[in-house]
């Protein structure tokens, strides 16, 4: 079984068949060579980590950060936008493609999964396994230690609260909590007036992030 555009969507695979021979090897360590790299590398060495993830990664926008340590099985699956910020211990599964839109946040210790397998057990034990792709909208906040799980999508502007298992769509513009993870409110004229409760956003940040 060659690693084709097919694997990502969808269809049911024997993944005990090596998928990590000739140019599909290539790809995985490739990868897993550069992660290494990129997760030893000095904390002063910006420039270079960024230059590790353009050549890992299909797509990345303008400024895109993401703090050691990073783990992906393939790399090459990532599509990054513009103003992408990941703290510590981001996880990929990108067995299938993983869309992240612009000015996205993802706190630490998320789990980000594409790669998935049968609810039948013999299915399970003869290695098969589907893969569906994931999609997070631009100005979405992921919290910490969340996991988005294989062909969800996170509309833009949206918040996951932290620890969240997100096994469905996640709508534009709200705030959604929890295992599973569930709407739990909309994102309002409040917030853009609040930045918590009792605390109102300057005027001067109300001009600069055009909300005055």
């Amino acid at each position: 079984m060659a690693y084709t555009d097919d694997i990502k969507t969808g269809i049911l695979y024997d993944s005990s068949v090596d998928l990590t021979v000739g140019e599909q090897s290539k790809l995985m360590f490739d990868c897993k060579e550069k992660l290494f790299d990129f997760n030893n590398s000095r904390p002063s060495e910006v420039e270079y980590r960024e230059r590790l993830i353009r050549e890992v990664f299909a797509e990345v926008g303008a400024n895109c950060y993401i703090e050691p340590p990073f783990h992906a099985n393939w790399g090459c699956n990532m599509h990054v936008g513009d103003n992408f910020y990941a703290n510590f211990n981001l996880t990929v599964v990108d067995d299938s493609d993983i869309y992240i839109g612009d000015c996205v946040m993802i706190a630490p210790n998320v789990v980000i999964a594409t790669g998935t397998h049968p609810v039948c057990p013999q299915l399970r034990a003869r290695a098969y396994q589907y893969n569906l792709p994931v999609r997070i909208h631009d100005r979405v906040w992921i919290g910490a230690g969340a996991i988005i799980l294989p062909g969800v999508t996170i509309g833009e502007g949206s918040v996951i609260g932290a620890g969240s298992v997100v096994t469905k769509d996640i709508p534009a513009n709200v705030v959604a909590v929890g295992n599973p993870c569930r709407v739990l409110r909309q994102i309002d004229d409040n917030d853009r007036k609040f930045y918590r409760k009792g605390h109102a956003i300057p005027e001067d940040v109300k001009r600069l992030c055009g909300l005055a």
